[in-house]
């Protein structure tokens, strides 16, 4: 239970004995007490007993770029039940090629009645793209929140990983442990994220080694072959550590590492992003910055909830603090 008797009561405006009795199903409450209860419930993120839950619970759409890097579904599967105990019905969607496109999957969800529209890392990410067109959906009273690549123009929150943050944990770890010719492995420098990662990446090396050293920083598609040409380049300039914007990303660096003869950690450390699964199964397994998943979706669904009673989100950005985890991936500098 993540609420006492005297929250719930307090959020609904009656009393303490007035919940009991909603909480266990008993009569003489008036309709109105008692589903002021329930969205006070579903607002402190309580979860409320069997026997008051929804059978079936309004649809909420949820798109993901893709299914292919694990940090996505893992979204959706965080969401889901924190979605489920406020009474409503995740629908994923997935932007794989070949299949819908996100103003389609908007479309579908639209017609389908959804209560609301998650968009995790989508077309929003991507500063060349116009936000005209969710801010429409605004227009038409319908609740979104977004996840990671802040833009402003949308009348709605967003959730985000602090990018900069992140690269220069990642930095000063790999410093602390003698490198100091380090190289980025970013995504598209449109992205919102990349961009503010790379950011980040040439801050945190000036502070870590003076303002005359080179951080040397690649664009390359958000893959695991991004991130072999990334490697490539990187590792012609000689740096003995690089980070990576993504997990995925770094699966491609691994790769590239081994194909050129050299290991690691003993010839090139790598730090991933996200800390996704392929973080703990890769080998060696991967030095990451892990995003707070739980944590931003716990967030993301109470927002929800405020927006169908009412009590509205902040307009601007919740930002995240990232977290280092450091396993095998990264070492001592060796050469």
């Amino acid at each position: 239970m993540s609420a006492t008797l005297a929250d719930i009561a307090a959020n609904a405006g009656v009393s303490e004995a007035t919940v009991s009795r909603v909480l266990n199903d008993r009569p003489g409450v008036s309709a109105a007490k008692r589903q002021a209860v329930l969205t006070a419930l579903d607002l402190l993120g309580y979860e409320r007993p069997a026997r008051l839950r929804r059978r079936t619970g309004r649809p909420v759409g949820v798109i993901l770029p893709e299914f292919t890097n694990p940090i996505y579904p893992a979204f959706a599967q965080a969401l889901a039940p924190n979605f489920a105990r406020r009474g409503f019905t995740p629908l994923v969607g997935s932007q794989a090629d070949g299949g819908l496109h996100e103003e389609e999957y908007v479309e579908m969800f639209v017609e389908a009645g959804a209560a609301g529209i998650v968009f995790v890392s989508g077309a929003h990410a991507d500063s060349t793209i116009p936000v005209a067109r969710y801010q429409e959906l605004r227009d038409l009273g319908l609740p979104l929140a977004f996840v990671n690549g802040f833009r402003t123009g949308i009348d709605a929150p967003f959730f985000s990983i602090d990018d900069r943050a992140a690269m220069v944990l990642a930095v000063r770890h790999l410093v602390a442990m003698g490198h100091t010719r380090l190289g980025l492995a970013s995504g598209p420098e449109t992205l919102v994220p990349s961009a503010r990662k790379a950011e980040g990446f040439r801050a945190g090396v000036a502070e870590a080694l003076g303002p005359k050293a080179e951080a040397f920083v690649v664009q390359s598609m958000v893959s695991d072959d991004g991130g072999l040409t990334a490697a490539r380049a990187l590792l012609a300039e000689g740096c003995t550590a690089i980070v990576c914007a993504s997990d995925i990303i770094a699966l491609g660096v691994l790769a590239e590492v081994r194909r050129q003869g050299l290991s690691v950690p003993d010839d090139v450390s790598v730090v991933g992003f996200d800390d996704s699964t392929v973080a703990r199964h890769s080998w060696p397994p991967l030095t990451t910055v892990r995003q707070p998943v739980s944590t931003m979706s716990i967030a993301i669904a109470d927002a929800f909830v405020g927006e169908m009673n009412n009590i509205y989100a902040q307009r601007s950005e919740y930002v995240y603090q990232p977290e280092l985890v450091v396993r095998e991936s990264s070492g001592s500098r060796k050469r």
